[in-house]
């Protein structure tokens, strides 16, 4: 089978890989497929994908892009490392080129059968256990996280999506949601939610996703005094519902991502009063979030111990 480079990715018919990520349009105009975002929770679709142009665009985001630029904005990679996924899943580079109407059911067929049936491409628990496997394990190791740190804060969870088992990294939010990730997915069981862990402190110290919340747990697994309450909104949409909860802190401190939604919710809230919200993103400024930065840091001591022994 022909490897993945950039050219064969953009020829992957976007609609299709959606759906295999567990995504479904709700709604189709002409060659306009509308969806809920990938990249964070909604009532209303906003992500837009022209079947015929095969890109894609984000309203609420105010990004676009083509096949790769989808891939290293949902799993937050570079994209030799996304091209690297697709060359370890089970997408043929042949026969998932923009073939867009052969072997599939009509646009309207497929909206009408997930009506119908709705739990088949929803993500069903199936088993909730303490972290053991090593291919998670491995994945985690990848992003410069312990697995004291992991087993401690996460679950490994299996679930079900489209008839297809899947084993992941389970982060579980205040409504028994959880936050499910592994090296090939990224995606969330019903209902979606934030992650709040009250501490009975007065500051607070918010994150956008777990890895960052996970990393700050790294960064400081030796401070035994750090008294502070913690929220990991599990998407940027949370940002604004969660307000009321971090003005009762006297102090919260942001750490987003460096991304147009993190960068514009911090200042946004550095707006509505800077003596309560700090914007700690600068420690990373160079990078898209805290694991990034973690992670990279990690790599260059690692470098430095590799120079050292020779």
């Amino acid at each position: 089978m022909e490897k993945f480079n950039c050219k064969i990715a953009n020829q992957i018919d976007l609609v299709n890989y959606l759906e295999t990520l567990g995504h479904e349009p709700s709604k189709i105009k002409n060659q306009d497929y509308w969806f809920l975002s990938p990249f964070r929770n909604e009532n209303t679709p906003s992500f837009k994908v022209n079947q015929k142009l095969n890109l894609w665009y984000d309203h609420g985001l105010g990004k676009g892009g083509n096949v790769v630029d989808f891939g290293i904005e949902y799993f937050r990679c570079t994209v030799s490392e996304f091209l690297q996924l697709l060359n370890g899943s089970s997408i043929s580079s042949e026969a998932s080129l923009s073939h867009k109407n052969e072997n599939l059911h009509s646009s309207s067929q497929r909206i009408a059968d997930k009506k119908k049936d709705n739990l088949i491409d929803k993500i069903v628990i199936v088993d909730v256990r303490t972290l053991e496997n090593k291919f998670l394990m491995t994945y985690l190791h990848n992003r410069s996280i312990s697995q004291e740190i992991a087993r401690y804060h996460c679950k490994e969870v299996d679930f079900c999506l489209n008839n297809r088992k899947y084993t992941a990294i389970g982060f579980q939010n205040i409504s028994g949601g959880y936050e499910l990730r592994n090296e090939n997915f990224k995606g969330s069981s019903s209902p979606k939610d934030i992650t709040y862990i009250d501490n009975q402190a007065k500051t607070v110290v918010v994150f956008e996703g777990f890895f960052d919340y996970l990393s700050y747990k790294m960064m400081n697994e030796k401070s035994v005094n750090l008294q502070t309450n913690f929220l990991v909104l599990n998407s940027l949409s949370f940002f604004n519902k969660s307000l009321q909860l971090m003005e009762k802190h006297e102090r919260v401190d942001l750490y987003l991502d460096r991304d147009s939604g993190g960068v514009k919710c911090t200042h946004e809230a550095l707006q509505r009063d800077s003596t309560i919200y700090i914007d700690q993103s600068f420690l990373y400024e160079q990078k898209k979030d805290l694991n990034e930065w973690l992670n990279q840091r990690q790599q260059v001591k690692q470098g430095h111990s590799f120079r050292r022994s020779i």
